[in-house]
């Protein structure tokens, strides 16, 4: 585990075992680490869910939540001034069309 990570999962522990949740345990997080990134914040909170000597249903529902939200919300990353994910490529779109035996053939 990387230096970063692991001062990030710390924080992490930190904040959930005092009780913060959803928005005031990213605002410790990022108090106590600034270059905190999503990614990051979501690794780090993986580390901590797969941590065997952390029993605390609540503290891992907390970590989740927080894991989740960062995983899932595009907007997330801006806001800790990671860039913004990169869009994915657009396939290009073929014709299809129906032989005469009924089969579909495509093309692209």
């Amino acid at each position: 585990m990387s230096d970063k990570i692991k001062k990030i999962y710390e924080a992490l522990l930190e904040g959930a075992e005092s009780g913060l949740t959803d928005k005031a345990l990213y605002r410790h997080i990022v108090d106590e680490c600034p270059k905190a990134t999503s990614k990051k914040i979501v690794k780090a909170s993986l580390l901590a869910l797969s941590d065997d000597e952390i029993k605390d249903a609540q503290i891992l529902k907390v970590i989740y939540d927080l894991a989740i939200k960062h995983r899932l919300d595009p907007g997330s990353a801006e806001d800790v001034g990671e860039p913004a994910a990169t869009k994915m490529p657009k396939l290009k779109k073929g014709k299809a069309s129906k032989k005469e035996d009924g089969a579909i053939e495509a093309t692209v």
